[in-house]
């Protein structure tokens, strides 16, 4: 069934039946019926695409995210795409590989096709998203702030997911611990080290320790640690956490009696070959997701002036964080 079918039908010109099913321009009221009871009589459907080409709207919106194979992303792209499809619109999705550089002409290109840009923990630099803010396109960050800019923002609270870490560790005995830090690019990261900051007031000491965002990074990084004083290893995120684990193990360094390792995000990631679930903090990547949408939504079709969005975390108790071994013998 094609709009020709309903233009011969209604007994008006292909050019009218596009006037009253896009509503670019005004139709006589009878045309307009006779237009519309073809379209019900004939079951026609409108290309929503077309239609939104006709407004000059792309029916899409674009999400960017650094590396699509971190299990962190699917469940934000899940809910993303749920959220989307209840406003009628596509997603287009991209990732930059972890290349920061690169993020700048991947958000152009999904703002040339698409009415609007998510930007999932972005890592370009300040100037590049005040640039981006520019564009006519409306963009939200995810997992980013930016104070100072009008860009909308929804994030974790990874400050506060930290924060809870620190306290678990703190109450438990632990004066010193590690961190295996994440890319230096990454607000998350940042995020999380400041909140080592305030953990020095109780009595905990975080030595932030290069290291990456894989599960090879974690292993690596603590293959080659040599702190015989830290009694806590906290990872970026539950991937590294593992690696942590693997390497541990063979070391001989039993956890949690002789290490306390704690993860982030709850990856929930079971496969690993050490026994038990690792303690870890959340936060809702399903709500993460549909505000965010939700939020752009709000940017493309009025006008949105809300504050931030923060997300809290929740710290999650497993096996692998005990009291350090000073304390466990008493």
């Amino acid at each position: 069934m094609t709009i020709r079918d309903v233009g011969a039908a209604a007994g008006v010109s292909t050019s009218t039946v596009s006037r009253v099913l896009n509503g670019t321009a005004k139709v006589d009221p009878s045309l307009a019926r006779r237009v519309q009871d073809a379209v019900a009589d004939l079951g026609y459907r409108p290309n929503a695409a077309a239609q939104g080409l006709a407004r000059g709207e792309a029916g899409a919106i674009g999400v960017l995210v650094p590396d699509l194979a971190n299990p962190y992303f699917p469940n934000i792209l899940k809910a993303v795409s749920r959220t989307a499809r209840t406003y009628g619109r596509r997603v287009m999705i991209m990732e930059s590989d972890e290349d920061a550089a690169s993020e700048y002409e991947l958000a152009l290109d999904l703002m040339r096709s698409c009415d609007g840009v998510l930007l999932c923990s972005t890592r370009m630099d300040r100037a590049s998203l005040a640039e981006l803010a520019l564009h006519s396109r409306p963009m939200v960050l995810v997992n980013r702030m930016a104070p100072g800019l009008s860009t909308p923002s929804v994030s974790v609270d990874f400050y506060g997911g930290m924060a809870l870490v620190c306290g678990h560790l703190t109450q438990l005995g632990h004066r010193r611990a590690l961190y295996l830090s994440g890319p230096e690019t990454s607000w998350a990261n940042a995020e999380r080290i400041r909140a080592f900051d305030a953990a020095a007031a109780f009595g905990l000491q975080v030595t932030v320790v290069p290291c990456g965002t894989t599960s090879r990074h974690g292993y690596q990084t603590v293959t080659a640690l040599s702190d015989p004083d830290a009694t806590a290893i906290v990872a970026y995120n539950d991937l590294v956490a593992l690696g942590a684990l693997a390497a541990l193990e063979e070391r001989g360094v039993t956890v949690p009696t002789d290490m306390s390792v704690i993860g982030c995000d709850d990856l929930a990631l079971d496969r690993r070959p050490s026994p038990g679930r690792l303690t870890t903090v959340s936060g809702a990547r399903n709500e993460l997701g549909r505000i965010a949408v939700e939020t752009l939504e709000l940017l493309m079709t009025s006008a949105f002036d809300g504050e931030p969005s923060l997300i809290p975390m929740k710290l999650i108790l497993g096996d692998t964080s005990a009291p350090p071994p000073s304390h466990t013998d008493g």
